[in-house]
């Protein structure tokens, strides 16, 4: 044993010397380079500018092209293709003076050309190995396109179901949100960033922007640094610490101060407190944005932004045009222009770009490594995996390949929904949609007859808003009332239906904030009139966010949440409707039963007036009128074609002193007919602190795998580590004390022992 440590020792001594060599190069390259360059040059690398008017063949002559030449951009985004970007690098490296290669980033949010679950759906698999993958395969695929920087991962904490950007993010949990992050950040990056298959990861949006007021785009955010600390920073420095590459700065203001401008933030916690060496980009126009906060001008706003800890400005140009004014007129300092110019030039050295900048334009690369069988067949595996079995009333799921089976509603024959928000670089028209796929899966066994059954919504312009960017559904002069008799003439042929309902992909995601998040009206109508038919209806949900699904979860025997899955949704939601895949995702955010609980989230804190366990209402106690405190479904929650039983908790000892493990275990036994996996989450609760506790906080989780009739008893290690928090002087410790152990399959449905942990 301690020749092992003596050799883990050494490659640690190792390893660090090879790293301290390796920055000392970058270090020394990089001080020959700055000499050489001019303030304007300086300021040009914290440039960022979008790809305007650059195609193909037309650089040279472009306006972007003209300022690279001069040395006026740092880098570019969105701009797709190897032949684009290798025309544009070649301006940059061999027509400006200092030759410095661009950055090319892209919002390669959940997938390149092959895409994965939107991100809030591919949490639910609580499968980090899956998780990784998927960001692997969107490196591969976007450095073989051109890209080495991609804006994500998003880890805001969202706990509002009206802000549309849930969508983008994991949930609602620090911990999960956390382990999420990391996964993420080693998919982008690898452990070599030199190679031409990995990317830089920019973690997003810092800080809190999840938490903005009202559930509305953009909007004020205000909360202690209690909460912050304890509830919304983790899943930053958790990237932070998985050495992501970039940050991303949000738009929401934190303490009174735009995000952009916070010194707070981009200082104080992401440098001096967390060590962060990476570089912070604007969000778009973020730096501008800060005048409508009221501010300042451009020119006060750059200098606020710049002297805050922003290094680079994306798309609005404030540095370029206001940074030698204000070094002149004393109001920033050259170091602080040097620094910020530093960090851009260390991510180009650490990508390898100076050793070759058109090491991601290898044209051959774009042609076998993008929209591969075998990424498909991946995308399609870890899209089952995300959907989330909400009901299932007398196992009408899953369908038999026989008889017929009436497939109704708007999102049964939409390709381009499928993908779900923010997927650029998806070839929309290559999406499979599920009519194509469930004929596939039953070929000539089963009869499937189709009808669309309604709009998304009555409203025309509404409907507009929520299909924009090519996600139109296909145009039909038929009123609603006609494309329900001919749903209803189609339900009555069939033997059970299967209602494609829920929300249109833009519906979510950027700038698509809802005060109603139930399902549109005129898609309801449609869903009670099929289940006026008697016939059995399972209806599969499309969405991007917790929908208010009260009436649904009464009247509707089986609910299947398949989120938007993807590139391939459509063969995977057939997988999962017919069998071939057993459903295991669980929610990492909770269901309201209307929106006037919102926000609601597991890890709530008592009153000093607490409902009675078990009770709906009690006068003088907090609570409403007219629901009870309950989410309609809990975090964690998510179905099975088979059942699983907990048997009591087991801890290892009821007393523990200083740092030694308590160890936690439970036996899981699959008590169904089918093969199955199970997350086991486990839940602590800290029953008395020197400040108020959450009613419990998830510690770990483990996904299982259980063939019918199996047993398995599963282990968790807790140390006090896992019961630190930061306290009301904000110093991260544990107390001592009596602590609620709690395993089980959601945050609702656990079983608990107490343990007392004295220092």
């Amino acid at each position: 044993m301690q020749s092992v440590q003596r050799l883990v020792t050494a490659f640690l001594i190792l390893f660090a010397f090879s790293a301290e060599a390796q920055d000392a190069k970058m270090k020394t390259f990089i001080d020959a380079l700055m000499k050489k360059m001019t303030l304007e040059e300086k300021i040009g690398q914290l440039n960022l500018p979008g790809s305007g008017d650059i195609v193909t063949g037309q650089a040279k002559s472009s306006d972007i092209g003209k300022k690279i030449r001069e040395g006026k951009v740092g880098g570019l985004f969105n701009i797709k293709g190897v032949e684009k970007i290798r025309d544009v690098q070649r301006v940059a490296v061999e027509e400006s003076r200092m030759k410095i290669p661009l950055l090319f980033g892209m919002d390669v949010i959940h997938g390149y050309q092959t895409t994965f679950p939107i991100p809030l759906g591919l949490s639910c698999s609580w499968d980090m190995n899956a998780i990784e993958q998927s960001a692997r395969i969107a490196a591969t695929e976007a450095s073989a396109d051109g890209i080495c920087w991609t804006f994500s991962p998003m880890v805001d904490i969202a706990r509002d179901a009206r802000w549309g950007r849930i969508a983008e993010g994991s949930g609602e949990d620090p911990y999960l949100g956390s382990a999420i992050a990391q996964a993420m950040v080693r998919g982008y990056q690898g452990n070599d960033l030199t190679k031409n298959n990995t990317i830089m990861a920019c973690v997003k949006h810092y800080a809190m922007y999840g938490a903005a007021e009202a559930g509305r785009d953009y909007n004020t955010t205000d909360m202690s640094r209690l909460r912050m600390f304890n509830e919304y920073l983790p899943p930053y420095k958790a990237a932070v610490d998985a050495g992501a590459g970039s940050i991303m700065a949000s738009f929401n203001e934190v303490d009174g101060i735009p995000a952009t401008g916070s010194k707070f933030l981009m200082t104080d916690v992401l440098r001096r407190q967390w060590g962060f060496k990476g570089f912070v980009v604007t969000d778009y126009t973020g730096i501008n944005e800060m005048i409508d906060h009221g501010m300042g001008d451009l020119q006060q706003v750059s200098a606020l932004a710049l002297k805050a800890g922003i290094n680079m400005d994306m798309v609005g140009e404030g540095f370029l045009t206001t940074l030698t004014k204000s070094l002149k007129e004393g109001k920033i300092t050259l170091k602080e222009i040097d620094d910020a110019c530093r960090l851009i030039l260390e991510a180009k050295y650490k990508l390898g770009l100076f050793d070759d900048p058109y090491k991601y334009c290898d044209v051959q690369r774009s042609k076998t490594d993008v929209y591969t069988d075998a990424n498909r067949r991946t995308a399609r595996r870890i899209a089952a995996e995300s959907f989330v079995l909400l009901k299932n009333n007398n196992s009408i799921l899953p369908l038999k390949k026989t008889g017929t089976i009436a497939l109704i509603g708007p999102l049964a024959d939409s390709k381009a929904n499928m993908p779900g928000t923010w997927s650029v670089a998806t070839d929309l028209s290559k999406a499979v949609a599920v009519k194509p796929a469930m004929e596939n899966a039953v070929g000539a066994n089963a009869n499937i007859l189709y009808a669309k059954g309604s709009s998304f919504e009555a409203d025309p312009e509404l409907e507009k808003r929520g299909t924009m960017f090519g996600r139109e559904l296909q145009p039909d002069s038929r009123s609603n009332a006609e494309l329900l008799a001919e749903a209803l003439q189609v339900a009555n042929q069939a033997d059970v239906i299967v209602a494609t309902l829920g929300e249109a992909s833009e519906m979510s995601g950027e700038s698509s904030s809802r005060t109603n998040i139930e399902i549109p009206q005129v898609q309801k109508d449609l869903l009670g009139a099929l289940l006026k038919t008697g016939k059995p209806v399972v209806l599969v949900l499309f969405t991007g966010r917790p929908l208010a699904l009260a009436w649904e979860q009464k009247n509707v025997p089986a609910i299947l949440n398949v989120w938007f899955g993807g590139s391939e949704a459509g063969d995977a939601i057939a997988d999962v409707l017919f069998g071939d895949v057993n459903p295991s995702g669980k929610l990492t955010t909770s269901f309201p039963q209307n929106v006037g609980q919102v926000p609601i989230y597991y890890a709530h804190k008592n009153t000093g007036r607490p409902l009675g366990e078990g009770k709906w209402f009690e006068k003088f106690r907090s609570n409403y009128l007219d629901v009870s405190n309950d989410p309609l479904y809990p975090f964690g929650y998510g179905l099975s074609y088979t059942t699983f039983s907990y048997s009591d908790v087991k801890l290892s000892s009821a007393s523990l002193k200083g740092n030694q493990t308590l160890t936690a275990s439970v036996t899981v036994t699959n008590t169904g007919k089918r093969d199955g996996k199970e997350t086991v989450q486990l839940y602590i609760r800290d029953l008395v602190g020197s400040i108020t506790r959450p009613v419990k906080e998830l510690k770990g989780f483990q996904k299982i795998s259980l063939k019918a009739g199996e047993s398995r008893t599963v282990t968790f290690s807790i140390t006090p580590n896992d019961l630190k928090f930061y306290n009301g002087d904000l110093k991260y410790d544990w107390e001592p004390g009596e602590f609620s152990i709690m395993i089980g399959a959601s945050s609702r449905d656990v079983k608990s022992a107490n343990v007392n942990w004295v220092k």
